[in-house]
Parts: C-alpha cells; sequence; structure tokens
C-alpha cells in the first residue's frame, strides 16, 4: 500500500480528487435532468423515462462490483481516468440527429454514464482511505463528509445547469457542452492523478469482489434500502408531479431541484458537527484509534437517523392524501435534511470498516448495494407513479426505509481488524 511522502502531498492529491469528482459530477446531474425533461416533453410516459435509466443503474450494480477488484489491481487512478473517458463516449453517443434517438439508444448511453459514474466514485471514495493516517479518524470524517457533501451540491448545480441549458439552447447543444467539459477533465486528470494512487499490494482474486466482512455487508444491505427509498420518490415521480400538478416548466422543475441537492449536500458537508461521534470531546480526540467506544456511538448515531427518517417519511405518507401540493415542497426539505445526515454517517461507517489494503474492493461491493437500490428505487418510481401517484411511492419508501432501520440493528459495535489483505481476514 502506498505511503504518501507529507500531509501537503496528500492534500494535493485529495484536491485533484475532488476538482475531478465535481466536474463529473456536474456532468452527471446535468445529463440525468436533460434526459428527463427531455423525454418528457416528447409524452413519454413515467415508467418509460425510468426504463431510460434502467441500464444507468444495473450496470452501476455490475460496476461497482468489479470495479473494486480493478482498482485494487489497477490503481485508482486508472480507474478514475478510465470513468472520465466513459463518460465522454457516453455524451458523445447523445450527440446524434433526433430521429436516431431511441429509447434503446438513450439506454445504452445511459448505461455507458452509469459505468463511468461508478467508476468515479468509487475511485474517489476508496482514495482517501489512503491518503488519511490510521489514526487521524476525525479528519478522515471531516474529509469524506466534504466529498460526498460538496459531490451532492454539485449534482445539484448539474440539475439546475441541465435545466437551464434545455430551456437556453435546446438538447443538442447542451449535450455537447458537457462534453467538452468532462473531456477536458479527463486530459488534465491523466497529468495530475499519482500512478500508485491505492493499488493493493497484493492482487486480489477475483472471486473475492463479493465482502467477506459481516461489517461491510449488513452496512450495504442497509445503504441498498436507504437509496431505494430515497430514489422510488425522488427520480421520477417528484419531476412529473411538479410539471403536472404545479404546472413548472423545464427550468423551474431543475432549479427546484438543484436547490434541493445543493441543499442536501451542505448538509451532508457539515454532518460531523451534527453528529454526536464526531463533536469535539475529550472522549474522542483528533488522534483516538477506533475502537469498541466510538463504533458503539456510530452504531447508535446510525439507529437513530435512520429511526428519525422513518419518522418523517411515515409523517409524510399518511398525510399524502390531504392537499398534496401543500406539503410536498416542505416535507421534500425535511426529508433531505435528515437523509443526508444518513447518508453521510453511511459513507464515513464504510471507510472505517473497509480493509486499508485493497479498500477499494469493501467500497466497490457497498457502492453496488447503493446502486442496486437506485435501480430498484427507480423502476418502482416510474411504475408506482404511473399506478397510483406519488402517494403510493411515499408508503413504499416508508417501508425501505423501515428495513433499513431493522438491519441496521446488526451493525458491529467495534471495528473489524481489516488492516490485512482479504486472504488474512
Amino acid at each position: 500500500m502506498t505511503r504518501f511522502s507529507s500531509d501537503r502531498d496528500a492534500l494535493r492529491q485529495y484536491l485533484m480528487i475532488t476538482i475531478n469528482y465535481w466536474c463529473f459530477t456536474l456532468t452527471d446531474g446535468a445529463l440525468r435532468m436533460l434526459v428527463v425533461l427531455y423525454f418528457y416533453g416528447l409524452d413519454y410516459s413515467p415508467l418509460q423515462i425510468a426504463s431510460l435509466f434502467l441500464f444507468y443503474e444495473f450496470f452501476g450494480v455490475v460496476t461497482n462490483l468489479v470495479g473494486g477488484w480493478l482498482g485494487a489491481r489497477l490503481g485508482l487512478n486508472k480507474t478514475m481516468n478510465i470513468g472520465l473517458a466513459i463518460q465522454v463516449i457516453a455524451l458523445s453517443m447523445l450527440l446524434v440527429p433526433n430521429s436516431w434517438l431511441s429509447v434503446i439508444w438513450a439506454m445504452i448511453a445511459q448505461a455507458l454514464s452509469g459505468i463511468a459514474k461508478d467508476l468515479n466514485k468509487m475511485s474517489a471514495k476508496s482514495a482517501i482511505k489512503v491518503l488519511i493516517p490510521e489514526n487521524k479518524n476525525q479528519q478522515l470524517f471531516r474529509w469524506i463528509a466534504f466529498l460526498t457533501g460538496s459531490k451532492n451540491a454539485l449534482k445539484g448545480v448539474g440539475f439546475f445547469l441541465g435545466g437551464l441549458l434545455l430551456a437556453v439552447v435546446g438538447f443538442w447543444f447542451a449535450i455537447l457542452l458537457l462534453c467538452l467539459l468532462i473531456a477536458t477533465i479527463w486530459i488534465v486528470s491523466l497529468f495530475t492523478l499519482r500512478r500508485e494512487l491505492a493499488q493493493s499490494s497484493f492482487k486480489p482474486k477475483f472471486t473475492d469482489i463479493f465482502s467477506k466482512s459481516k461489517a461491510v455487508n449488513v452496512l450495504s444491505a442497509a445503504r441498498c434500502f436507504l437509496f431505494g427509498a430515497r430514489d422510488v420518490w425522488f427520480v421520477i415521480a417528484v419531476p412529473i408531479f411538479l410539471s403536472q400538478h404545479f404546472s413548472w416548466d423545464h427550468w423551474q422543475v431543475g432549479s427546484f431541484l438543484a436547490i434541493w441537492v445543493i441543499g442536501y449536500g451542505v448538509i451532508q458537508s457539515v454532518a460531523p458537527l451534527l453528529t454526536q461521534p464526531v463533536r469535539q470531546q475529550p472522549s474522542l480526540s483528533n488522534d483516538l484509534p477506533m475502537g469498541t467506544v466510538p463504533f458503539q456511538q456510530l452504531r447508535r448515531q446510525a439507529l437513530i437517523w435512520s429511526g428519525i427518517l422513518f419518522a418523517v417519511m411515515l409523517s409524510l405518507a399518511i398525510t399524502s392524501h390531504q392537499a398534496l401540493w401543500s406539503w410536498l415542497i416542505p416535507g421534500l426539505i425535511l426529508f433531505g435534511f435528515v437523509f443526508a445526515i444518513n447518508s453521510s454517517l453511511h459513507s464515513y461507517l464504510i471507510i472505517q470498516y473497509s480493509r486499508r489494503d485493497g479498500v477499494s474492493m469493501d467500497v466497490g461491493f457497498y457502492y453496488m448495494a447503493n446502486a442496486m437500490g437506485r435501480l430498484i428505487g427507480t423502476v418502482l418510481s416510474g411504475w408506482l407513479f404511473q399506478l397510483n401517484g406519488l402517494e403510493l411511492c411515499l408508503w413504499v419508501a416508508a417501508g425501505f426505509i423501515a428495513i433499513t432501520w431493522i438491519i441496521s440493528l446488526a451493525l458491529p459495535n467495534q471495528s473489524p481488524n481489516r488492516s490485512t489483505n482479504p486472504m488474512q481476514t
């Protein structure tokens, strides 16, 4: 496992990874909003629009599972740059005449984009584990929270950008601008990331892609249902509901969702200040090695915040039959606040539960479960909304969060010893 020569060197690599991740996320958020609004404007049904993201989410599942193995063997700089290159190809595929832009063609382009996105995300999250010394636990949480929160804030900016570009320059020119941006970042990244970044000291077998850690498996299962709960109403149902019932145009829908995701990202970034495990207390100094007490607190916080999220979602579902339009926006804001803290806690826990040598494999498995949750949520979002509107989506989301809480009961109270290779654990 590579050791960086100084904190300054590690910080430079962290900044390059963050800038890379930011720019990719900006194009990814803009592309999602462009596809949803453009095809809705062509009178596609909610289920048809959801199907456009079917390959995107499915290949995200596959990519996270295999990508962690590739990252351990090749190094995370290579997997990150491969992701950027694939995103350039995906965007280029949409620069075709309108007569070629069929559902199948768009699904294939989205599949490539899903592969690119999850290669980039897995690489960025895994790299932080090796940039931070093992005893700098609070610094690790701050860096993870900032990367995750800023990424989601930029995704919100991408939503806004996608809606704005569609309204101002149209679909084709919007895709062209995004393609040029990501191509530029890709070229810069090729010359700035360290070659040996997080390349494992052992060569894992392909069968090692499946996690052997109970902690990683339990957290991954909880993550699957957590993100399924979000996407079952947010991905397809909410944008279409805003267009149908509020008569909002593309720019307005994109702007609102952008503000929501930006706020969500800000909360993620400051989660270390809002959760008990990371407050500045004598018992939890910055350099305290992880042990029983901190993980007991982290597990308790995960249960508390998932319980609060269930209460919020259940309240929204129960009151959904009364003046849906009047409570939707406040409900989205409250849900986003609590969900962001849950997500940030999970992002920190997976990095701590992961072994240091070969971290990309544990993180890849975890984000495979994350992508599976998004896949299930995306498909259900279109189908359930078409079946019985937003109310049914809310009830299913509440059920998913309840499952998340139940699964989280099995999270361990102690950090497993994950510093060795998987054949020794």
